[in-house]
């Protein structure tokens, strides 16, 4: 089991890495369907996702021991070299022998690494969406991703939006494949 699931996380890596290297200097500064942030937030923010599993699957830190390394900007003046370092990273580190078996500590309580693995491979799916959009690139997302990121989201859409980190379902429309499907629960339109 762990080798599929490790497989879909590089492929949405490398989903996400190859519009991250897609981005024109011009577009760092341009709007995405997540409404408070542009395309270099976006690619911070995942870019920081990836950095914070090294520190908590590797090494068996908190949350809290980690603090505010991990805030702000993280990409400095190279995003797309910065973005491939915290690829590398996580994904060696999710590799480690046992690695998916340990119990991570994360924001909302432990959690086994693959759980963790799953959030992120589905976070980094739906990103290359937005992303895709911020920069005008195909948003057209792989049919194994979004299988993938549906079973993922699907136990607990309901109640993503009270997090505060997503925006509130849309209507799925009749007869909506499953790439709209996905968005809708996340609260994006195709």
């Amino acid at each position: 089991m762990a080798e599929p699931l490790l497989d879909r996380h590089a492929d949405a890596l490398k989903l996400f890495g190859g519009l991250v290297h897609a981005v024109r200097p011009d577009q760092w500064d341009a709007s995405t369907p997540c409404t408070e942030w542009t395309v270099r937030d976006l690619v911070n923010h995942v870019t920081g996702e990836q950095l914070w599993i090294p520190p908590l699957v590797s090494e068996g830190r908190t949350v809290a021991d980690v603090g505010d390394a991990l805030s702000g900007d993280l990409l400095g003046d190279d995003p797309a070299a910065a973005w491939d370092r915290a690829a590398e990273g996580a994904s060696a580190a999710l590799a480690e022998p046992g690695a998916l078996e340990r119990t991570v500590q994360l924001s909302y309580g432990p959690a086994k690494g693959a759980a963790y693995c799953s959030e992120l491979t589905a976070d980094t799916v739906v990103h290359a969406w937005d992303l895709a959009r911020g920069i005008g690139a195909d948003d057209r997302l792989p049919a194994d991703l979004v299988e993938f990121s549906l079973k993922e989201v699907m136990p607990y859409a309901g109640t993503l939006a009270d997090s505060g980190m997503y925006a509130p379902p849309v209507d799925i429309p009749p007869g909506a494949d499953a790439q709209t499907r996905l968005l809708a629960l996340l609260g994006r339109t195709a």
